[in-house]
């Protein structure tokens, strides 16, 4: 495998209250109201940036963490004339000290957000949910998905946004929109029963709903589909990727940290992880890779890291997450070909992406 590249990511919280003026009378922004936002930064940090290798993701949320005091539990206003995610997150990424910054992320709630990219493109982003039935006609005789099951379905639309100071609650309630008539069509359905979803695969589900919001909503960008809580597929209009999530509860120390530094002693974390999966879709399965498969695969490397002390290791060169998922990048790989990114975080938005493509992993995610 060629060297992977790496991006750190650290995320922060901060309580605000926010008036966005511009709004039309009546509107729910357009009042003062509060959010507890979520500010989430990923760098491609230059070696020697942090005080000692492995040290970098716990560097970068101190610095997010610096550049947001001075809105934390004040009036947005005072600060950002207009408050909205976009203009946050471009006063963030103003002032934020770090090298190499890929993405700069604001959620005013769990559902809603903005993320700018390294040339300053923002990504209006919104998720739904709709309940609904399905089962896949094509899979191997005794499968479980060929059981008619449900799900309780999430969609995120993403979408781009030229305009830099261009409000984006309005943006949000154009999404919402647009969303309405397929809510409509898939909330409390089978969805086999509807035109083109025969053989409903997360995958199948992306690209139904990128071919019906696409002519609504030109600036669509991506599709996310969450089949449960733990997989799903994304859809961009051309290539596909499915990821798989888990859970891990481990013990590590940071061998390359300093002595005196608690992160050099035995601790632990139960971790994130997601492995990302690309290739070309199967028409015949309708899927890139069976979920069940990618689980049963990895499952000996799951079983070497978690619930384990992973500094007892020997070829895990440190217990930094980004060591962490380099090394399960290479090992999963062998079982695995089309996995192509791990994310690994040890803390909500702090930890490491991982990409076997030298240019560094799609985004968003």
């Amino acid at each position: 495998m060629t060297t992977p590249h790496t991006l750190f990511s650290a995320a922060s919280g901060f309580e605000s209250a926010a008036q966005v003026t511009l709004l039309p009378v009546g509107h729910r922004s357009r009042g003062l109201h509060g959010h507890s936002y979520l500010a989430t930064v990923r760098a491609d940090l230059p070696a020697g940036w942090a005080p000692f290798p492995g040290g970098e993701v716990e560097a970068l949320r101190t610095r997010l963490e610096a550049c947001l005091a001075p809105l934390d539990y004040q009036l947005l206003n005072n600060t950002i004339a207009q408050p909205t995610d976009e203009n946050i997150a471009r006063w963030i990424r103003e002032r934020l000290d770090v090298p190499g910054i890929a993405q700069i992320g604001i959620q005013s709630t769990a559902h809603s957000g903005v993320d700018l990219d390294a040339a300053g493109m923002a990504h209006v982003w919104r998720r739904y949910r709709f309940q609904a039935a399905h089962r896949l006609p094509q899979v191997p005789l005794g499968h479980k998905c060929g059981r008619m099951h449900g799900h309780g379905f999430e969609v995120i639309v993403h979408a781009n946004q030229d305009l830099g100071t261009r409000d984006l609650s309005i943006d949000y309630d154009h999404l919402d929109e647009v969303w309405a008539p397929l809510h409509h069509q898939l909330n409390y359905q089978c969805l086999n029963d509807i035109a083109g979803l025969d053989n409903p695969t997360s995958e199948v589900i992306s690209s139904w709903l990128w071919q019906r919001l696409k002519p609504q909503l030109p600036e669509l960008s991506w599709v996310t589909v969450y089949e449960t809580g733990s997989c799903g597929a994304n859809f961009d209009g051309e290539s596909y990727r499915i990821w798989k999530e888990l859970t891990l509860d481990s013990a590590i120390q940071l061998k390359r940290a300093p002595d005196g530094s608690a992160l050099r002693s035995i601790h632990g974390h139960t971790y994130t992880l997601r492995l990302h999966l690309s290739a070309p879709l199967d028409t015949v399965m309708g899927w890139t890779v069976d979920f069940g498969d990618v689980k049963t695969l990895f499952d000996p490397i799951f079983k070497a890291i978690d619930h384990r002390p992973l500094y007892e290791i020997a070829d895990m060169s440190d217990g930094d997450t980004a060591s962490i998922a380099a090394w399960i990048l290479e090992k999963a790989r062998a079982q695995l070909p089309q996995l192509d990114r791990v994310d690994l975080y040890e803390t909500r938005g702090c930890g490491a992406i991982v990409s076997a493509a030298s240019e560094g992993p799609a985004l968003p995610v």
